[in-house]
């Protein structure tokens, strides 16, 4: 394996495709189209284009491109709402100052990754108490508050997608809309189902942004930014390498429409989000991947692996929690759940769960990211550990 070579040893990922445990496993399709996109060169305005056409196809976007993840997503879709089409606005950013510099965003969705949004220069102003979330009552923010937030300085609205996420994203794009304000769609974990593809853009979001490292099995570092032509536009005006003149600038029309420009821009805020070429490549071929199988399909394979795991684990009292990603959880109340998850972790060979209900006294395996070599491994492992 090749990371022995740089003294790095591999994990068993029972977490799930989480960042900081490095995401899923590339299947070989993905890998080997990789690796052949590393030895040639094209236009990357072009590839984009041919990605866009691949994400419109999958997704029913006007537009959209690779990025570097969902992160990156947030963070050009939110530049794209300040600058629009405006070279000099986009040469200033993240110096918003005479432009809407504003996103409004609900109390309660508010995390560690908005920002990816205050990047582009803007400021977040929040709306709504939850009080679902504090154990105080049950309501939450209300679509009337964010139209009472509205005025002129105001970019976008930043929707964080999820099941639970209050008011719906009817009622947020209804109110938007009727303001002429553009929203943004945090989706980077909405998937599976692979419907949720379409569902943002079918509700009228203006953009949305994926992960491309989690359920659809792309490379780690990619995304997709998909929405509205004018608006992917300017996301990768403000992302793309632009040392060119501009008489010997002829990007592909589908993507970047340069008549509508003025000139063109410098290196935007963006630049530092650049996707190589191999990325693209893998995420477009993971992506034709993730859409050819079905959920349910996805499911089975994922609850057989769990099957598997739990067999002989009965002191854990194991209960598979069914669900799109089904997982497997480990009642761990005799035991000190959060010692368990060190000494997972600091074993050989090291092993990743989630620990999000550690206080409860519960493990969580997560199967996305189990290669089937890794379940006998993980299950000794276990019985080791717990007993």
């Amino acid at each position: 394996m090749i990371y022995s070579q740089f003294g790095v040893r591999t994990i068993i990922n029972a977490k799930g495709p989480s960042t900081r445990v490095s995401g899923g496993l590339l299947s070989n399709e993905v890998t080997q189209a990789m690796a052949e996109a590393g030895q040639a060169c094209v236009d990357m305005a072009e590839l984009q284009a041919a990605a866009s056409r691949v994400i419109r196809e999958v997704t029913g976007a006007e537009a959209g491109i690779v990025t570097s993840g969902a992160a990156a997503g947030l963070l050009l879709g939110t530049a794209a709402c300040v600058a629009g089409l405006s070279p000099g606005r986009m040469a200033r950013l993240p110096d918003t100052r005479g432009m809407r510099d504003e996103v409004i965003m609900v109390r309660s969705q508010r995390n560690f990754y908005d920002h990816a949004v205050r990047a582009a220069g803007v400021r977040i102003v929040e709306v709504g108490l939850p009080d679902r979330f504090a154990g105080a009552g049950v309501r939450d923010a209300e679509a009337w508050e964010i139209e009472e937030a509205i005025h002129d300085a105001t970019a976008a609205v930043v929707y964080v997608a999820d099941r639970k996420a209050r008011p719906s994203l009817e009622e947020v794009i209804r109110v938007a809309h009727a303001h002429q304000v553009p929203v943004l769609v945090d989706a980077a974990a909405q998937l599976p189902p692979a419907s949720n593809l379409q569902r943002f853009i079918q509700l009228g979001a203006d953009l949305v942004a994926f992960s491309g490292g989690k359920a659809i099995g792309g490379p780690q570092g990619s995304g997709i930014l998909c929405g509205r032509r004018d608006l992917v536009m300017s996301a990768i005006l403000q992302n793309l390498d632009l040392d060119i003149e501009w008489d010997q600038w002829s990007p592909p029309e589908e993507l970047i429409q340069k008549h509508l420009l003025t000139g063109l821009p410098p290196h935007g805020i963006g630049r530092s989000c650049k996707v190589g070429k191999e990325t693209i490549v893998g995420l477009l071929v993971a992506l034709r991947r993730f859409v050819s199988v079905d959920d349910d399909t996805r499911r089975a394979e994922w609850l057989m692996r769990l099957q598997t795991l739990a067999f002989g684990l009965t002191r854990a009292t194991p209960t598979i929690r069914d669900g799109l990603v089904p997982k497997l959880v480990l009642d761990l109340r005799e035991l000190n759940a959060r010692e368990i998850v060190r000494e997972l972790q600091a074993g050989d060979p090291s092993v990743q769960v989630d620990p999000s209900e550690a206080d409860e006294g519960r493990i969580v395996i997560n199967p996305v990211c189990l290669a089937a070599a890794d379940l006998d491994k993980l299950a000794a492992r276990l019985r080791t550990v717990i007993g």
